[in-house]
Order: structure tokens, then C-alpha cells, then sequence
């Protein structure tokens, strides 16, 4: 017999769970696309969005998904041959470095593995020893989405100007932006990217590039860039068709415009933070009661390098695939898969699975997943400590009682 009849909750990191006002304002007629309101209401999205990059930069929208996003950043500042230097703490660092490199920037990785954050040390070293200044960007991810770890964004900035580096801080942000805390102008970065299908709501699609005027600089000379990804027009264009380079993506403009008045104008970007980072809050703290009698772990030991957007669990065996299995069948609830967690003993990370809560997510939508896990577990016999569930509440009892 399946339980899973009923509304099904996808608790993936990305696409996240999509507001019904969210597509209920996608769903209507073609627009005009030269004149009226369209036009109008686009102009409305550039505010909000840098409301919520906690920006007064620019922003340019295109239509496509991170990848897209990675190499509009990277055409628009770099030249063939100019080097960077890519931080990796998981899968999307190195996605983002092999990005770079196939448009024939050379990239010195360093590289972090999969379950501790930026080391400093060996980020000034690096920086330090450029001594001609080569390096024309370091590259980051605030939330790598296969390790679930949060790279402190202020630290690299501190770094950079503790060796008097000029490089530019290009930050990824596909996974975290509005869900953790991210002050782009305060943390001194250059260059931030996202798309559309977590933390902001809305069915994938869009992705955005935020960027200041020492990128700017950087662009006026970049030979990657091309008529497409080119971020100029996008951002002072005389025409409308200048801000898409052709037909605007019109009914996910629609979409971010109702996501956007729910993320900015009803809740508030701060208080978004704030009820991710408890609802995260709560997923550690069910993990860890479940790890007091089984082998259930999170894959990140410190909380201060945990992301309040996804958390990534190790079982210590093939049982998260079958427990992904169960939740799907019988509760109607889809786990992420475990990504770039491979190893000589698990080559297909099937020991790893991630819970995403971003987005559209709330307090009985994620205890209601938690308590769905542990009868998972009790259905196929998976060893777990008890009392996660009553943890979780807690969490959620104290954090509801908070300013």
C-alpha cells in the first residue's frame, strides 16, 4: 500500500517547491512583449533583485539555468589566458573551474575536499605568491549543493586585502541566495551569480550575474565576451529587446514578479535568513538524534560551515537509495541524491542523500519530512537513535519564540 496519494513534496535543492502564486502569475496569455505593462513590470523585478543580493550594483537577467550563469560572469571579465584561482569544496567548485577552463582560462584549483571549509592560510599563500598578480578572479561558492558546505564570503574578502590583491571576488550563489545571509556590497564582492530555481522561487529557466564597477572595468577589456552574454546592454540598453538580446523569457518574468513581492516586500529578505537558518536548524539537529544509534551522520561537523539551504547525510551504506525509494513510493516525499560524494567504496554516492529546505519551505513541511524519514528508517530496519522528531520541534518551538 502507498501513503504517497496527496499532494507530493519534492525536497530537493533545486528545482525548490514552486509557490501556487508563483504559478498562478505564470499562468495566463502571451504578453505584448513591445509596450505596456510587461515592460512596466520588468522594470520592478532590477530593485528587488538587488534588495536581495543586498546590492546597490548592477544586474543582468538571461534565460537559462547556473551553468548559464557561470559562463556569463566569466565572458564578461576574462580573456583567453587570463588565470584564476577556483576555491573547491565540493562538485560546483570544480564545475565552475572546468567551466572556466574550457573557455580557455587557466585555473589554479585548490581544492578543499568535501567536508571542511576554505582554509585561509592556504588561500593567502596562493594569493601571496602571485606576485605579478596573474590571478585575475578567485572564484567561490557560498553553498557548494553536493557538500552542503558555507564558504564565510567575508573571510575571502579579508584575505584579499590582507595580501593587497587586486583580484576580482567572483562568488556563486546558485544554491544559497535567499536562504543564507549574503551582503554583497559589505563582503566586498565583485561578482555574484544565481538562477531562479531555489532559494528565488521560480520553475528554472533564469539565471542573474550581479556585478560593481571594478568588474565593469574588468568587462571594458574581457575577450571572452560575446554579443549574448554581453552584460552592458542587459543593464543600460536604450530598448527592451537590449535587457534579454531578443524575446524576453515573458512568463518566468512573471513568476520572479510574484516571488519576489513574497521574498522582499511580505516576508523580508532578513527574516528569510532567519526561518532558514531554523529550519536547518532543525534538520541537523533530527540527524544527529538518529546518529546516536545508527549510521546516520551529517557530512559537515562544524554548524558554522553548514548550509541553511541543504543539508547532505551520509548512512554509512547503500540504504539511502533505498530509503529515497520508500519516501518517494510510499510517503510522496523525493530526497536529492547524493552528488560528488564519490568514493573508491562507493563510486555512484549511493550512500549519501540531501535534504534541501529553501525556498517555499515552512515548520510543518519540514517536520512533516523529518517524521517521514524516521518511518522510513523503521520500515526497512535501518538502525537510528529515537527522539529526533521531538528535537526538531523544539528547535522550531524556541526559534518561533524568538524576535
Amino acid at each position: 500500500m502507498s501513503l504517497g496519494h496527496g499532494r507530493p513534496y519534492l525536497a530537493i535543492p533545486g528545482p525548490s517547491v514552486m509557490p501556487d502564486r508563483v504559478l498562478n502569475a505564470m499562468h495566463r496569455a502571451a504578453p505584448n512583449i513591445y509596450e505596456g505593462g510587461l515592460i512596466d513590470m520588468v522594470d520592478t523585478l532590477y530593485p528587488d533583485l538587488r534588495t536581495v543580493a543586498q546590492t546597490s550594483g548592477n544586474v543582468a537577467i538571461y534565460i537559462g539555468n547556473g551553468h548559464a550563469a557561470w559562463e556569463a560572469a566569466l565572458v564578461n571579465v576574462f580573456s583567453r589566458g587570463d588565470k584564476a584561482l577556483a576555491l573547491a569544496t565540493g562538485r560546483f567548485g570544480h564545475g565552475w573551474s572546468e567551466a572556466a577552463q574550457g573557455l580557455g582560462i587557466k585555473v589554479e584549483l585548490l581544492d578543499f575536499g568535501r567536508q571542511k571549509g576554505v582554509d585561509a592560510n592556504r588561500l593567502e599563500a596562493a594569493l601571496r605568491a602571485d606576485r605579478q598578480h596573474e590571478i585575475k578572479a578567485v572564484l567561490s561558492t557560498q553553498t557548494d549543493t553536493a557538500s552542503s558546505i558555507r564558504t564565510d564570503i567575508a573571510e575571502l574578502r579579508r584575505v584579499l586585502d590582507a595580501c593587497g590583491h587586486p583580484a576580482l571576488l567572483m562568488v556563486d550563489c546558485i544554491a544559497s541566495l535567499g536562504c543564507d545571509r549574503f551582503e554583497m556590497d559589505h563582503w566586498g564582492v565583485d561578482v555574484m551569480i544565481a538562477a531562479s530555481q531555489k532559494g528565488l522561487m521560480t520553475p528554472p529557466g533564469l539565471s542573474f550575474v550581479w556585478f560593481n564597477e571594478r568588474a565593469m572595468e574588468h568587462h571594458e577589456s574581457a575577450g571572452l565576451v560575446t554579443p549574448y552574454w554581453n552584460w552592458k546592454p542587459r543593464v543600460s540598453g536604450e530598448s527592451f529587446y537590449q535587457k534579454f538580446d531578443g524575446t524576453a523569457p515573458t512568463h518566468h518574468l512573471f513568476g520572479l514578479r510574484e516571488a519576489l513581492n513574497m521574498l522582499v516586500h511580505e516576508e523580508g529578505i532578513k527574516a528569510a535568513w532567519a526561518r532558514h537558518a531554523a529550519l536547518a536548524r532543525a534538520v541537523w539537529v533530527a540527524v544527529e538524534c538518529w546518529g546516536q544509534g545508527g549510521p546516520v551522520y551529517l557530512n559537515i561537523a562544524d554548524p558554522g560551515l553548514r548550509s541553511h539551504a541543504v543539508t547532505s547525510i551520509g548512512l554509512g551504506s547503500p540504504d539511502a537509495a533505498r530509503l529515497r525509494r520508500w519516501l518517494e513510493e510510499t510517503a510522496g516525499v523525493t530526497l536529492g541524491i547524493g552528488l560528488g560524494m564519490e568514493t573508491e567504496a562507493d563510486p555512484k554516492s549511493q550512500n549519501w542523500l540531501r535534504i534541501a529546505h529553501m525556498g517555499h519551505v515552512n515548520a510543518h513541511m519540514v517536520l512533516g519530512l523529518l517524521g517521514a524519514i524516521e518511518a522510513a528508517m523503521q520500515a526497512l530496519s535501518i538502525p537510528h537513535g529515537q527522539g529526533a522528531i521531538s528535537a526538531a520541534a523544539r528547535i522550531i518551538a524556541k526559534a518561533s519564540q524568538e524576535p
